[in-house]
């Protein structure tokens, strides 16, 4: 799937000039956690989200944040002053924000999240901001994805079964082997640690098909 496939089109946006206040009822309102920040002409500048939001002097005291900001050069005091204390959301938001194309695949996505530790990515097309996908969006996507399609039958399965032990499942180059009687999944061979023998067993309980798995590795415990 891609982006454009599962995205939210209908975005809610600020100006740089809205107050942090009217971001934070928006927020609430919608049930969304950041807002993309965009000018006159439409144009994407940034994003606010609540994680530019707590440490505002709505939340904590001037104290806290004085001891939290007291190691910082003057510069860097100054722009957490600024964030901080501004009715502004263009000095609160986060510039240059993470974006994606519409056309990129969803597996892209998840891994920016998860390398940026972000929730949600502006989506544009030439340039443009056409929509924003969140982690809500994604979890979306795994509700509605297809079921494995493995044709019926043991060897099918077999098949299948052998070719997902190479894709990055770390059981790759291990001695495995698989049979497969009336849908029930026998493992055999030396398989360690703990971890690749769940992975086996993981991948075996994927394809369609399966209606067993019966492992044959044996105990490290005992031998």
């Amino acid at each position: 799937m891609l982006v454009k496939d599962v995205m939210t089109t209908k975005v809610v946006k600020l100006s740089p000039d809205n107050s942090v206040r009217q971001a934070a009822k928006l927020m609430f309102e919608h049930h969304v956690s950041g807002i993309p920040v965009v000018d006159d002409e439409g144009h994407l500048l940034g994003v606010i989200s609540e994680g530019d939001l707590i440490r505002r002097t709505e939340l904590c005291s001037e104290a806290s944040a004085l001891m939290a900001d007291i190691s910082l050069a003057p510069e860097d005091r100054a722009n957490a002053f600024v964030r901080r204390c501004s009715w502004r959301v263009g000095d609160v938001m986060t510039a240059d924000p993470v974006t994606i194309n519409e056309d990129a695949p969803l597996a892209r996505v998840a891994r920016l999240m998860q390398e940026r530790a972000i929730k949600r990515i502006p989506v544009m097309r030439n340039g443009e901001l056409v929509g924003i996908v969140s982690r809500a969006d994604l979890l979306e996507a795994i509700f509605a994805a297809k079921q494995d399609e493995t044709a019926a039958g043991d060897d099918a399965i077999r098949r299948s079964i052998l070719v997902r032990l190479g894709e990055n499942t770390g059981l790759e180059g291990l001695d495995v082997t698989v049979t497969v009687t009336e849908g029930i999944v026998h493992f055999w061979g030396e398989v360690e640690p703990a971890a690749c023998r769940k992975a086996a067993h993981v991948l075996a309980e994927s394809v369609h098909g399966v209606r067993g798995v019966v492992e044959h590795f044996p105990d490290p415990y005992t031998q």
